[in-house]
């Protein structure tokens, strides 16, 4: 997928302020705050905006297909952060969103993402008129298309069981749950430091079930992490770290 690079708060248009205080619950052992809590973070303020403008449910439903995070600056020593999100572009079945972290502490982190937007029958829907969003999306056209590689043959694999907490409203494995695992294989693995700046990526190319018999598939490459939800030979998800 081809994304422009993260950029600062728009010039103009509509931009949802939240806050958040960062929980031992959101922290590695060494006080990092971790991706699956920034991920979290995106979907909570996420959902706010929307529900703020009448873009939420029923009437509209959004389903992640791309996120990227890039750790500018790790918030290690930040206790608050202030969250900033807007609309940075759209098409006609989904559209992008970014969101500025900025902790108390020095920590920053920026985050790039595609939504699918459905309709309240689960199923995707044009978006038509883009109402307070289209100033700050200003024309931007996004893609839906993932590129993020294929899992290498040999990778060493894991199983990784699901957990009824792990499934949303929507019968799958919610979109923060992902970010575990990202933190699980990050954290035993030496290619990249979590402590450091970093970039991160994830496509969703189909849902998980809780059901599903996952496997972690990971492997180095270039110098990079590349992790695959793998479910009966099928790549559902696709996962790729590496240092800034």
């Amino acid at each position: 997928m081809k994304l422009d690079p993260v950029v600062p708060l728009p010039g103009s248009g509509r931009v949802f302020r939240s806050s958040r205080r960062i929980r031992l619950s959101d922290r590695d052992p060494r006080g990092r705050l971790r991706l699956d809590a920034v991920a979290r973070y995106l979907q909570d303020v996420a959902s706010d905006d929307v529900d703020d403008t009448g873009w939420g449910a029923p009437e509209h439903l959004w389903v992640v297909r791309h996120l990227r995070v890039e750790v500018v600056s790790p918030p290690l020593t930040d206790d608050r952060v202030e969250l900033g999100t807007w609309s940075s572009g759209s098409a006609m079945l989904a559209a992008s969103r970014r969101m500025s972290l900025v902790g108390d502490g020095g920590g920053r982190v920026e985050l790039d993402s595609v939504w699918v937007h459905l309709g309240p029958d689960a199923r995707p829907a044009r978006i038509g008129d883009f109402g307070l969003y289209a100033e700050s999306a200003a024309g931007r056209v996004v893609s839906t298309r993932l590129d993020l590689p294929e899992p290498r043959p040999g990778g060493a694999r894991t199983p990784w069981p699901l957990r009824a907490t792990d499934e949303d409203v929507f019968g799958h494995v919610n979109n923060a749950a992902y970010w575990h695992a990202v933190e699980q294989v990050l954290q035993r693995n030496s290619v990249v430091d979590p402590v450091r700046p970093l970039r991160a990526r994830l496509d969703h190319r189909h849902p998980l079930d809780l059901e599903d018999e996952v496997e972690l598939v990971e492997s180095i490459r270039d110098g990079r992490l590349d992790l695959a939800f793998v479910v009966g030979g099928v790549a559902k998800a696709v996962a790729v770290v590496e240092a800034l």
